[in-house]
């Protein structure tokens, strides 16, 4: 009989030790929350998504989407500098807790990421110099193509191998315009708002869309596994949807306004 308790006793004592070893399960909500700060990873480079004003402040429509959230959730914001590129490791290595930065749902991003409802649209194209002849995908052959690296853009564009062009990657949106801008590139292909704002840039190199890529919507971006987290993000969309306040941030940036069934 004593073996026997003393067996049982023994058993006992191994699994306490193993669940005091195996560390509890992480909620990202309940991080935020005792921080009383958010951390968002966001791309001030990319106007009018983000930029930063005459004070050097960070302003643009993703900007001031990151803002309301913090505000609406009573939390310090935080953000953690991007480019296309880190957007997503920044979240799968914890140095952000989400991103609000131009990210467009895609299949293959979403097996890395989970994705919030959509809080915006974003219409892609290619762009070329006003004054080109460029109609159509026949025209753009031989042409060089700027894109930002790890981009949708970039993505699309690298699977039409049936079209045979040539591709210029740069490392973020600012030094793409940058190329176009100066004349590396006549050809870019990124979303409408960034291909208007190369004339604004340089009045001399006008660019205009040319050729339709793809409509893509926009979401936050958080890791795996947080469904907590996921709910109140998709509660203040809705909310923010219904109020209007995203079609606002989005009018007052981009020029024009969300589609119909997201203007509250």
């Amino acid at each position: 009989m004593t073996s026997r308790i003393l067996l049982g006793t023994a058993a006992a004592l191994c699994s306490l030790i193993v669940m005091a070893a195996t560390p509890a399960s992480a909620d990202l909500l309940d991080d935020i929350v005792q921080a009383k700060k958010i951390r968002i990873s966001t791309d001030v480079a990319i106007p009018p998504s983000g930029m930063m004003d005459s004070n050097m402040k960070a302003t643009g429509s993703d900007v001031e989407v990151a803002q309301l959230l913090a505000k609406d959730w009573g939390l310090e914001l935080e953000f953690i500098q991007t480019t296309g590129a880190t957007r997503i490791p920044n979240v799968l290595t914890g140095k952000a807790d989400i991103i609000i930065s131009t990210l467009s749902v895609t299949p293959e991003r979403a097996k890395v990421i989970d994705f919030t409802k959509r809080y915006a649209t974003l219409q892609s194209d290619i762009g070329c110099l006003k004054s080109s002849t460029i109609k159509d995908w026949p025209d753009v052959k031989d042409k060089a193509i700027g894109v930002s690296r790890g981009t949708t853009q970039d993505t699309l564009l690298s699977n039409m191998k049936d079209k045979d062009l040539k591709i210029s990657r740069y490392d973020d949106d600012a030094t793409m315009v940058t190329a176009a801008v100066s004349g590396q590139v006549d050809c870019v292909g990124t979303s409408a708002t960034i291909i208007n704002q190369i004339g604004v840039k340089n009045p001399a190199r006008v660019f205009e869309s040319r050729i339709p890529l793809a409509t893509f919507d926009l979401a936050i971006g958080l890791k795996k596994g947080e469904p907590r987290l996921m709910d109140k993000l998709n509660a203040w969309i809705a909310e923010n949807i219904k109020n209007g306040k995203l079609n606002a941030i989005y009018k007052k940036f981009h020029g024009v306004e969300l589609p119909p069934d997201m203007r509250g």
